[in-house]
């Protein structure tokens, strides 16, 4: 039954309510969504302090809310309802609302009253209450550096901390420069930029292959104060293979993890060109794609998408695509007169695809396609 928009129930209470009439429970929800388990508990506890920033709050509702077919500006209304009860009534409009008549000296006690409750609630609070450590420590501290030689790190990092890493007898050393709506690292050779739970590598040693993969696993836009969790990890040689043969062919990004299959061909021409990668969505999935082996335009870009939605993405040498739930799109390589059907994985497997164009030995070209680990 879909709740209707005259329903007086709750945010948490309608989205709970929704979900079990569906025979749903979080686990199936956080699933088929993407969102995180503890995210949908939240909203349907209306525990909004479990998000990071407000952002996160109506981005979450509004994806959970379409995933269960309520009405989303009906729910976005109802939170911000609440958002606006919580805030504090200034004094002003209290004595807005004080009869005519009221005597002036009545109102000045109002405002005598009101001040010195105030200024009594302020030194409660600096003289008797517990300090906030952890604002003054991120006040107060100063850059740490960090040293990492094998395997993952991960740890929560502030600006200004700096990650060493020896490799093949040089030292290499990566920072974390700021949090604003993108968190930015410094790499040798180029600055990294990653959303929440983006993932990037970098070749540290610009020998071509990338030796360390980085992910933004936590932080909240524009609060450098309470740090970023950041994940690295070193990559093993045998993560890229064939990695000299492709930058020779076509360009200077390998595959990002070892391939799962072998590379398919999609198809062959005398000259590399242009192709579109169309993608249709049969059900709720979460799609990303990047650019790849293109000096000027490097960009990554991702989002939900719903059933019966349809996305085109445009390349000149190669793209890499992950997908949240393979069997909830259908993709084609469209170009040179082609249009083929490319394989995407099975229900709920979350995949990480290379297409690109690679030159073989009698300096032909061929499309292929590299399913990766994800």
């Amino acid at each position: 039954m879909k709740i209707s928009d005259g329903d007086t129930r709750g945010i948490g209470e309608r989205l709970r309510a929704e979900r079990e009439t569906k025979g749903l429970s979080i686990e199936d929800a956080a699933r088929e969504t993407n969102i995180a388990r503890k995210y949908i508990a939240a909203l349907e506890e209306e525990d909004f302090s479990q998000f990071p920033a407000e952002t996160y709050i109506l981005g979450f509702l509004r994806n959970y809310g379409e995933y269960l077919g309520l009405n989303i500006e009906n729910l976005i209304s109802q939170y911000r309802i609440i958002k606006i009860q919580e805030q504090p009534v200034p004094v002003e409009q209290l004595l807005n609302k004080a009869p005519p008549d009221l005597p002036r000296i009545l109102l000045k006690s109002l405002l005598v009253v009101a001040g010195l409750a105030l200024a009594a609630g302020g030194a409660y609070r600096f003289f008797l209450l517990p300090k906030n450590k952890e604002a003054e420590t991120a006040v107060e501290r100063k850059p740490a550096e960090y040293s990492f030689a094998e395997g993952t790190l991960e740890r929560r990092f502030y600006e200004g901390d700096t990650l060493v890493i020896p490799l093949s007898g040089n030292i290499y050393k990566v920072a974390l420069n700021s949090i604003a709506d993108l968190v930015t690292i410094a790499a040798p050779g180029k600055d990294i930029r990653l959303g929440l739970n983006n993932e990037a590598v970098a070749d540290i040693n610009s020998d071509g292959v990338p030796e360390l993969k980085i992910n933004a696993i936590d932080y909240a836009q524009n609060r450098p104060e309470v740090g970023a969790q950041l994940r690295f990890e070193i990559l093993s040689p045998s993560v890229v293979p064939e990695a000299a043969a492709l930058n020779e062919a076509v360009g200077d990004i390998p595959p990002l993890n070892t391939a799962l299959y072998a590379p398919q061909v999609i198809f062959n021409a005398a000259n590399p060109y242009p192709f579109t990668i169309q993608a249709v969505f049969s059900s709720y999935c979460m799609f990303r794609w990047e650019i790849m082996r293109e000096t000027v335009q490097q960009k990554r870009t991702e989002r939900y998408y719903i059933k019966g939605e349809e996305q085109t993405v445009q390349a000149q040498n190669g793209v890499r695509i992950w997908i949240s739930n393979s069997s909830a799109v259908k993709l084609w390589a469209i170009g040179g007169g082609h249009n083929i059907p490319l394989e995407t994985g099975g229900a709920g497997e979350v995949t990480v695809q290379d297409i690109y164009w690679s030159r073989d030995e009698d300096g032909r070209y061929k499309l292929i396609q590299v399913r990766l680990e994800s």
